[in-house]
């Protein structure tokens, strides 16, 4: 039987109404109670569906918008934010030139369509993009025993590792597995995980602010003290928020306690090149843990690395015991993200794939990079050699100790409000700043307020 528009319209609006009731009966009365509103007393008629005064979200609060995307770090003489990208010196966007070149081969090839991807994404792309990761000579590469599984950005992948690890990883469904996070570390990897389902978050010894570097004996503490098989997220190079990383010798030490005591890495890999402007040196850590026999995962991005940022490209490298035990996992991950988000795009994926597998643009995307992280390079040089000049209170060593993006200059609380209201310089309060929104127009305007809140705070 064929029911009218207007008959299933109401019918539907009816069912939902009858599914929200049963709803408001069984949730906890304390969470009404905390909000100043009324429920409705009886449901709309159904033979009116349009003609009632419903709010099905009058309960909803606002989010926090620092919550969604924390204020602007150092980057322009106006609160406008610009979501932590790089940018030229003449403060502008970039589009790498092999992206557009690859761009338009893509646009003049007829074979290519717009069918669906397969579930686990671009076949190509995660191959290429696991071998970027882990390198050509890798043993678990040369063993068939790693897997990737395309994402939504770097933050897909670290929520589709999180899915995967809440219900699979020590245990069924374990949601009380220790999840360890740097402090302070991105703001959006506590909330993966704690969305993820995730109950006990923990943070980690990292920075030592008295110091402006690694507290690696606080760090290498929390990691004997951690429960066995806790997980750690681990900044693979260029750690934001501080652009302190630790040495080839001091990985090895976490490498170590992390394998005595059964420790799971899950490293966050959103820099690589774009911290050093060197690929291999930007790996270094991922792969000494693949060598030392880690199983582990590693969530990539390419919003940096290559400038598309609303593409949306990420990968989750899987490495597993064996090429079985890989399979495994990507057959459960295949289900995980048929119900998140079913298929990835295909635009980007296929932007990264051709450039890393076509030798000629491979080697032009890597001069791509090397352009990007000079400069970065170069900023924090010229303000160091600035800032001296001016005999800035205080040692700024560190400034080019740190890598990446992000520097945590040493600032306080004070001095940063002292650059905002007083040099409208805009940058956290903890005194990070984002190195790329130094320009040689700008940098000896930012070193002079500097040394200017330096010396009067």
């Amino acid at each position: 039987v064929l029911l009218s528009h207007s008959v299933l319209a109401s019918a539907l609006y009816h069912s939902q109404w009858l599914l929200i009731e049963k709803l408001i009966h069984v949730l906890p009365v304390y969470q009404f109670l905390a909000y100043p509103s009324t429920f409705p007393v009886s449901p709309p008629d159904p033979d009116h569906p349009s003609d009632h005064d419903y709010d099905y979200w009058k309960l909803l609060l606002y989010c926090d918008p620092e919550i969604v995307l924390p204020p602007l770090h150092l980057g322009s003489r106006s609160p406008a934010r610009n979501r932590d990208t790089y940018r030229t010196d003449d403060s502008q966007p970039w589009v790498l030139p092999v992206v557009k070149k690859v761009e338009q081969k893509i646009a003049n090839d007829g074979s290519l369509n717009h069918e669906y991807l397969p579930i686990l994404g671009l076949p190509e792309f995660r191959s290429s993009s696991s071998r970027i990761a882990l390198g050509d000579d890798s043993p678990a590469i040369k063993e068939a025993r790693v897997g990737g599984v395309q994402s939504l950005g770097g933050t897909g992948a670290l929520r589709i590792g999180a899915e995967f690890l809440r219900r699979w990883y020590n245990g069924t469904n374990n949601t009380t597995t220790p999840i360890y996070i740097s402090a302070p570390s991105w703001e959006n990897h506590n909330a993966v995980f704690i969305d993820a389902g995730f109950t006990d978050i923990r943070a980690y010894h990292y920075w030592d602010a008295a110091n402006r570097g690694l507290d690696l004996q606080g760090l290498l503490q929390d990691l004997e003290n951690a429960p066995e098989y806790s997980i750690f997220v681990l900044h693979a190079c260029a750690h934001n928020p501080t652009g302190t990383d630790p040495t080839p010798d001091q990985w090895k030490k976490i490498a170590e306690v992390m394998k005595r005591r059964y420790l799971f890495p899950f490293f966050d890999s959103a820099y690589q090149g774009f911290a050093s402007g060197d690929l291999d040196k930007d790996a270094w850590a991922v792969r000494y843990f693949v060598s030392q026999g880690f199983e582990l995962f590693c969530a990539q991005s390419f919003s940096k690395n290559f400038g598309l940022y609303n593409e949306r490209v990420g990968n989750l490298t899987v490495v597993g015991k064996d090429s079985d035990n890989v399979a495994r996992v990507l057959s459960q991950m295949e289900k995980l993200v048929r119900t998140t988000w079913s298929n990835p795009p295909s635009q980007g994926a296929r932007i990264v794939a051709i450039t890393l597998n076509t030798p000629e643009l491979f080697d032009e995307w890597r001069d791509n990079v090397r352009t990007m992280a000079q400069r970065v390079l170069l900023m924090r040089a010229e303000l160091k050699s600035r800032l001296e000049a001016l005999k800035t209170p205080g040692t700024w060593n560190h400034i080019v100790n740190q890598i990446g993006m992000f520097s945590y200059t040493g600032l306080n609380p004070k001095q940063v409000e002292y650059l905002i209201k007083e040099k409208h310089i805009y940058l956290m309060a903890s005194g990070r700043i984002n190195m790329c929104g130094l320009t040689t127009k700008n940098i000896d305007y930012v070193a002079q307020s500097i040394y200017e809140a330096a010396n009067i705070h």
